[in-house]
């Protein structure tokens, strides 16, 4: 598996959409792979939560969602190497209180960076979710403008 993801994400280098989503139920590997990856490409993986959530302790909670957009293009910007970024555990850009959109900021990334990232949620009928419909933190994308990897 690590093989075809090393291969897409060399791919994607020369197409339009440089996002890669790894996409797969809770305890399906996809922080292991992402990690699998790092390794070969002797890269880290950014741990938007640990790295976000300690950034944003530092800014009062009323103007946090004000700073959560730069503050994660400055880590990834810190982090990415090679041309490439890894992400894992976005949960926290779901945070309704940061007030962003998580698909839009990787893809924003994706931009400057190759960017591989672990999806927390599901892939149905072309649609992205994130959290089941009436949870606050509901999210539910197209798949336009990325190229899903879904793990099994």
């Amino acid at each position: 598996m690590i093989d075809r993801l090393e291969r897409l994400v060399e791919d994607v280098s020369t197409a339009h959409s440089k996002l890669v989503l790894l996409i797969g139920e809770p305890g399906t590997g996809k922080s292991r792979l992402l990690g699998s990856l790092a390794e070969r490409r002797t890269t880290s993986v950014l741990n938007a939560g640990a790295a976000l959530g300690r950034e944003l302790l530092t800014i009062p909670r009323s103007r946090r969602h004000l700073h959560a957009a730069e503050i994660f293009r400055n880590l990834a910007h810190g982090i990415g190497s090679d041309e490439l970024l890894l992400v894992d555990n976005i949960e926290i850009l779901f945070d309704r209180t940061l007030k962003l959109n998580p698909l839009d900021l990787l893809k924003r990334q994706a931009q400057s960076y190759r960017t591989v990232a672990a999806w927390p949620g599901k892939l149905r009928q072309n649609r992205l979710t994130y959290a089941e419909t009436g949870h606050p933190e509901h999210q539910d994308y197209a798949i336009d403008g990325l190229v899903p990897f879904v793990i099994n």
